[in-house]
């Protein structure tokens, strides 16, 4: 069952990205270092020079969210709702359509996978 509330969790990196210290947390995830970043609150927070290849946002909140041109296309979205979120330029993982996308933006429904 999908938590209706996003997350704040306490974790090091996570809080990096909650202060948009983009530097401290690509030097640190450059590294191997790694965090759960599922169901978490992403809400207006600006990801634009953050190094997101292939992180696992499933069920995440990025209500007014700054991801233009964010990589996004190896992430998992799944569940991830993108309500009021600058989307401009974003690369989504090929298995999100367009309209899913833009429903989301929209009305902030859940990401659904196409099989």
């Amino acid at each position: 069952m999908v938590s209706d509330r996003p997350k704040i969790a306490q974790d090091e990196l996570y809080q990096l990205m909650r202060l948009e210290e983009h530097k401290k947390f690509n030097e640190r995830w450059g590294k191997g270092e790694r965090c759960e970043l599922i169901g978490l609150d992403f809400r207006g927070i600006d990801l634009r020079k953050f190094d997101v290849a292939g992180i696992d946002f499933t069920n995440c909140y990025f209500r007014q969210a700054d991801l233009r041109g964010v990589d996004l296309s190896t992430c998992i979205l799944e569940g991830a709702s993108l309500l009021d979120a600058k989307l401009s330029g974003t690369f989504f993982p090929k298995r999100l359509e367009a309209t899913e996308i833009d429903l989301s933006n929209r009305t902030g429904t859940r990401l659904r996978y196409r099989d």
